[in-house]
């Protein structure tokens, strides 16, 4: 019986050998999508660059550049806004400290608003490009609301001190005033937790007046996108305006933070995506706002553009801020990460601008490949 079992065997092998080849499925690799940009210290005419202004977003209007500082930043940076060319990253100019319209200044945020407000993040109103909205982030630093307020405010849904919607109206002199403010709440079930420094890095508005706002990290350490519609009686009332999420296909992860740092519209063969700087994985994400295909997660190489010693180089640690497309370009603004910044300077020439906490400018082609 073995010897009968053996000859099959041999026969089966045999007949294997002499078929017809098994066609074999090779799995294309998967194109590198890595974009690399090259940045531009941001100077003042006189080839200075702006000191510490911890910039925190970025919009585009009138063919010019618009950012803002947060409340880390050098005070005199504060409560304005900076114009910047983005052909020569020229600082322009920056605009008077914002004035208050009296509604501000008898709500119960004005203490926190006329001091140094946690400004992240801006989103210039499509049907009214004389409107900006601007949003707070970590308002600890501040103290209390009155009892009265804070008895109004207190179920905020994520920090103990409510995330304000803050409304920028341009005057004929170019200045701005901060017009209106409301608070924004979180429903339990979205489960933001309370994190004061993690909170709303990324604005952008559809021509619709739907305004998304990018969280950095929820309870389970996750990235978040909500909406709210500002439509013409937003700012009528008062009271929480709470926030929605809409269904879209973010990444997810195991651990780790990936922060949403800033957030812009663009739209593509008639397709609607945001945006998305994730500055911890030094990526761009590409969502789709119809929720049809996955997020695209773009890798991006930031570098500085060299001088009479340098040429080149590649950042240690670029903290991708703000982003916003200008016809076929995106433009990006950094936030100088203090305990990271000096990593950088690899170029000695460029040690005290690093010291200085400032900023650059990158741009980037579109890839029609992003948006397929």
């Amino acid at each position: 019986m073995q010897k009968y079992a053996l000859l099959g065997s041999v026969f089966l092998f045999l007949a294997a050998a002499c078929s017809e080849p098994q066609e074999v499925v090779i799995t294309p690799e998967k194109p590198d999508m890595t974009a690399v940009t090259t940045g531009q210290w941001i100077t003042k005419p006189n080839g200075d660059v702006m000191y510490d202004p911890q910039t925190s977003g970025l919009v585009a209007l009138n063919g010019e550049l618009l950012t803002i500082a947060d409340a880390s930043a050098e005070k005199s940076q504060q409560l304005k806004l900076h114009r910047i060319d983005p052909a020569s990253s020229t600082l322009l100019s920056s605009t008077d400290k914002f004035t208050f319209s009296s509604r501000v200044t008898r709500s119960c945020f004005y203490n926190y608003l006329s001091t140094e407000p946690d400004l992240e993040a801006l989103a210039v109103d499509p049907r009214d490009n004389d409107v900006i909205y601007t949003v707070t982030e970590d308002a600890t630093r501040t103290g209390a609301l009155s009892p009265r307020c804070e008895s109004k405010y207190s179920n905020t849904g994520s920090t103990d001190y409510p995330t304000l919607l803050v409304r920028l109206a341009r005057k004929q002199d170019g200045n701005f005033t901060m017009t209106h403010v409301r608070p924004l709440q979180f429903p339990a079930k979205f489960n933001v937790g309370n994190f004061p420094n993690d909170g709303i890095e990324g604005l952008t508005m559809d021509d619709n007046g739907t305004l998304y706002l990018g969280l950095e990290k929820d309870i389970a350490g996750q990235p978040r996108i909500f909406t709210v519609d500002v439509n013409n009686d937003f700012f009528s009332s008062t009271e929480f305006a709470v926030v929605q999420e809409p269904k879209l296909l973010l990444p997810t992860f195991a651990a780790g933070n990936h922060p949403i740092n800033g957030l812009t519209l663009h739209t593509e063969n008639a397709k609607t995506y945001l945006l998305a700087a994730a500055r911890n994985d030094n990526e761009l994400w590409v969502i789709d706002t119809a929720a049809k295909q996955p997020t695209l997660r773009v890798p991006i190489t930031f570098k500085v553009k060299g001088n009479e010693t340098c040429s080149d180089y590649v950042m240690d640690n670029a903290s991708m801020e703000g982003l916003v497309v200008m016809q076929n370009t995106l433009w990006i603004i950094n936030d100088p990460w203090e305990k990271n910044y000096l990593k950088n300077a690899s170029c000695q020439v460029d040690e005290k601008k690093y010291k200085d906490l400032a900023p650059l400018l990158f741009s980037l082609p579109l890839n029609p490949s992003w948006f397929q």
